[in-house]
């Protein structure tokens, strides 16, 4: 058994620097099958950045207070989850969580099967200048930065 209070999960912001608040639970806890984060987002700020999907996971995220806009889908479709409420995505599908409003949002990410992503199975949506369009994106990660690589035509930004 493991135990821990959410202010004593040290703080890790995203190298993209979207957020001001991400504890990563489940490192704390020692978690090896599921995934847990608690977020608090200002005004404009967001769980991940950018739209992304995970093949390799699903993730649920609850709205403890405030309310979160996700963008889903290529088409990027909105839908505001409010406190209290949870919304799921399956492997594959793509997602955006944020705070669209002028309040603060406090929430948790839920991911499961894994406790950490595998970076051959995380892909974003991004504007490539050699397709001159957005397009799907393999994701790594490399001297603390994102690395991106279109997967249409092999332009590779980061």
């Amino acid at each position: 058994m493991e135990k821990v209070a959410i202010e004593n999960v040290e703080t890790e912001i995203n190298p993209m620097r979207v957020h001001s608040v991400r504890k990563p639970v489940s490192r704390a806890l020692g978690t090896t099958d599921v995934a847990m984060n608690y977020f608090e987002l200002e005004p404009g700020e967001s769980f991940s950045g950018a739209l992304h999907t995970h093949e390799d996971q699903e993730e649920i995220f609850y709205v403890e207070d405030g309310t979160a806009t996700f963008e889903v889908g290529v088409d990027r479709e909105t839908v505001d989850v409010a406190a209290g409420e949870l919304i799921r995505f399956p492997p594959g599908e793509f997602q955006k969580g944020s705070n669209e409003g002028d309040e603060r949002v406090v929430g948790w990410a839920i991911g499961a099967p894994g406790a950490r992503h595998d970076w051959d199975d995380l892909y974003s949506r991004a504007y490539c200048p050699e397709c001159e369009k957005e397009t799907t994106q393999d994701v790594g990660f490399a001297s603390g930065q994102f690395e991106l690589e279109c997967t249409d035509c092999g332009y590779e930004q980061g």
